[in-house]
């Protein structure tokens, strides 16, 4: 599904490009914000639902059903904790799960009784039981001549005690969530289910059938779906993995529709999309265009690269660097995208043009150009400061994401700090309600971990440091790796990346959870070499995390005033911007044309599945899929529009990376599809939605059930959940 970057980990709030949320199915709105949407306009359109029956303080309506899988978004589907969501979201759990000789990812999986289901490795399912508005509490705290890092800090401070507070006693966690850039604050409670268990996966034939050749792009004929379980102890309460945890009872499941569906049907979606840009300001966007993305594509070619090499060298390498290489490739064609769509789509030009329209607006009224007028200038400034460091910053960020062990060191280190200070005094994610999950992640690391590929890929991003500017050095890197002239950086960074694994024991799952255990004066006495490195290299990594807070500070005194602005000058939309948080979205389910004298259809079926048929993969198809379709076994599940089983269909709705897995619903609350991805025209949607070409592309219900019944035989699942035809 669509990613979005928000650079420095900030989006910045300016209004979207569109001047009313009335001219196209654009927004993902809050579901505390419904009352702002034209229910009576979406009944004539097919919804049958009242907003209360979406969304009910008290517990109920579909949003009970809706569940995040911390990067993509699952439903209940049954009343025991079943839940659906997409092949790729549940790609991790397993391939965790897969080994060369037994390789779940090629076959598929599926588990006939409770007792056949397996752990989901690294998974949770965060069940949302609340909403409530802290913003009072939250800017409450900031002082009104606070500077920037002061105002971060206080914000940050404020929340960690509200979210102390609302956890105390109670089997929940909870996270304060920034909307509008800082503009409010919402706590939002959840049921953190920590037993989550694999229940089917279909086989790579059919849940990623066309690879990364299909990805983002139309037609499709994927049936990226898979299921889990959230389990929980006997007594409710949530507990990790154990023989005697029960089934999730989960009061509120969607039924699964298999009746017809045709183009112009009112179609909705629920779901947890991650974030979206559509308030950047042209600085951000030039950032974009011109650094961040070519830039990350560029090393993202290169770390693939690196590991699929190494996959040809070792089948057991292959299996666990698979769910590594998906995620990069994912985010490389989508990044890929994302240059063509803004530079084709002239959105720089568009914002600045827009820009320059507020800047006039504020001339002609006094009062708003003193409330507002500063607050562009001092942004370009933001960023012309934050461009002086962007290379040096960028590489440290790889380095950590290239290799586990310089990582782990990293982690390990600041928590050896962090763990003497008051638990209120601590970074956020050193706080004690998050040690067992670091805990946890520790331990679950060691499937994947192939040290060798570990090894080069830190190689060559110690290569990028190495040709840094000048001014931007990264000294303890330059330091370790020492005097170049004679022996040349390449064998230089060798000698150095040979001596750190050689003298470590953060690859050893015991050795690093003692490490976990220990206090900064005895990890430092292990002498382990990493952890050396991690020390040395403290001081750096420290003042990009402060330079982070203070752009973040900066951003949530600015951002908000800019919104303000627009939505003065009524020249933007009432929607924020996605944030991770639950999200509605509406439309249609419609086709779209391209290009000049092209035009896609909204569905595929099961004869383009044959069609595109090689026999190689990533074009090969299960044989038990093909002998059904050449003998037309389709059953209840052939379309009387299509006069074929339906695979993928399109919609309108505004969605994007975190949607994946969201439950595609029809004017009766039915799920009748999953989201799983976006069109390749329509991914600079992130930034500006276009209705012409914005596209979702979603895997029908029909599909799920006829792969279910005529493929994996797993009848049993299917009468678990209600199916409505």
């Amino acid at each position: 599904m669509r990613k979005t970057v928000v650079f420095l980990a900030f989006a910045l709030a300016l209004v979207g490009m569109t001047a009313s949320v009335s001219q196209a199915d654009e927004g993902m709105w809050p579901l505390f914000s419904l009352d702002q949407l034209n229910f009576d306009s979406l009944a004539a359109r097919g919804l049958k639902l009242k907003a209360a029956d979406i969304y009910n303080p008290n517990g109920t309506g579909l949003w009970a059903a809706v569940v995040s899988l911390g990067g993509g978004t699952g439903s209940f589907v049954s009343p025991n904790g079943l839940i659906i969501t997409n092949h790729h979201v549940a790609f991790g759990a397993i391939q965790s799960q897969s080994t060369a000789e037994n390789n779940y990812i090629d076959k598929g999986f599926l588990a006939r009784t409770a007792a056949d289901e397996i752990p989901a490795i690294g998974y949770n399912a965060w069940v949302c039981k609340s909403f409530e508005d802290v913003t009072k509490k939250v800017l409450g705290s900031v002082k009104s001549n606070a500077t920037d890092l002061e105002r971060y800090k206080a914000i940050e401070k404020a929340t960690k005690e509200i979210i102390a507070k609302a956890e105390k006693g109670k089997d929940v966690k909870c996270r304060v969530a920034a909307f509008d850039e800082g503009r409010q604050y919402i706590l939002i409670t959840f049921l953190k289910i920590q037993d989550v268990r694999i229940v089917a996966v279909p086989p790579q034939g059919i849940g990623n059938y066309g690879g990364e050749i299909d990805n983002w792009m139309w037609p499709r004929h994927t049936g990226d779906y898979s299921f889990l379980r959230a389990y929980v102890a006997p007594d409710g309460k949530c507990s990790e993995y154990s023989k005697e945890n029960v089934p999730y009872k989960s009061a509120i499941y969607l039924p699964v529709s298999a009746a017809p569906l045709k183009e112009g049907d009112f179609s909705m979606t629920l779901g947890y999309p991650g974030g979206t840009s559509r308030f950047e300001t042209s600085f951000g966007i030039d950032e974009a265009l011109n650094f961040t993305y070519p830039r990350s594509v560029a090393t993202r070619k290169a770390l693939i690269d690196i590991m699929e090499k190494a996959s040809a060298e070792n089948p057991e390498w292959n299996v666990r660097l698979s769910s590594r290489i998906t995620g990069l490739a994912n985010y490389l064609k989508n990044f890929e995208a994302m240059i063509t769509g803004l530079a084709k789509g002239h959105v720089l030009d568009k914002k600045l043009q827009l820009e320059q329209q507020m800047t006039d607006a504020l001339k002609q009224n006094p009062a708003l150009q003193a409330k507002y007028g500063q607050v562009l200038p001092e942004l370009k400034a933001l960023y012309e400061k934050h461009s002086k460091t962007r290379q040096k910053d960028e590489v440290l960020g790889w380095l950590g994401q290239s290799s586990r062990f310089f990582g782990w060191s990293n982690q390990l280190y600041r928590w050896s700090l962090q763990k003497a200070k008051k638990d209120l005094d601590r970074e956020p994610e050193f706080m004690e309600r998050n040690v067992p999950s670091i805990r946890r992640g520790l331990k679950e690391a060691q499937v994947n971990l192939v040290p060798e590929v570990d090894k080069r890929l830190f190689t060559y991003v110690l290569h990028l440091a190495m040709a840094l500017p000048a001014d931007q050095r990264i000294v303890p890197l330059d330091k370790l790796v020492g005097d170049t002239t004679k022996v040349g950086t390449g064998k230089a960074i060798e000698t150095l990346v040979d001596r750190l694994y050689s003298n470590t024991k953060l690859g050893t799952l015991d050795d690093r959870m003692k490490m976990f255990d220990m206090s900064n004066k005895d990890l430092l006495a292990q002498n382990d070499a990493f952890i050396g490195l991690a020390a040395s290299m403290y001081d750096d990594l420290e003042a990009r995390r402060q330079q982070g807070k203070e752009f973040d500070g900066a951003h949530r005194r600015l951002s908000p005033q800019l919104i303000a602005a627009f939505r003065e000058l009524k020249l933007g939309p009432a929607y924020p911007d996605a944030n991770g948080t639950m999200r509605l979205t509406y439309g249609s389910i419609k086709g779209y044309s391209p290009a000049d004298a092209s035009h896609f259809d909204c569905f595929t079926t099961l004869t383009g599945v044959v069609e595109k048929e090689t026999g190689q993969e990533p074009f090969n198809s299960p044989p038990a899929l093909l002998a059904v379709a050449n003998g037309h076994d389709f059953g209840p599940y052939l379309d009387p529009h299509l006069n074929d089983v339906p695979v993928n269909f399109l919609n309108d709705n505004d969605t994007t990376g975190g949607s994946s897995g969201s439950p595609v619903l029809n004017g009766k609350g039915e799920l009748t599809g999953l989201c799983f991805d976006g069109n390749y025209e329509g991914l600079a949607a992130d930034y500006e939605f276009d209705e012409r070409v914005a596209r979702t592309i979603n895997v029908d219900s029909r599909y799920i059930l006829f792969t279910l019944d005529k493929v994996m035989g797993a009848k049993e699942l299917i009468g678990e959940m209600t199916v409505r035809r």
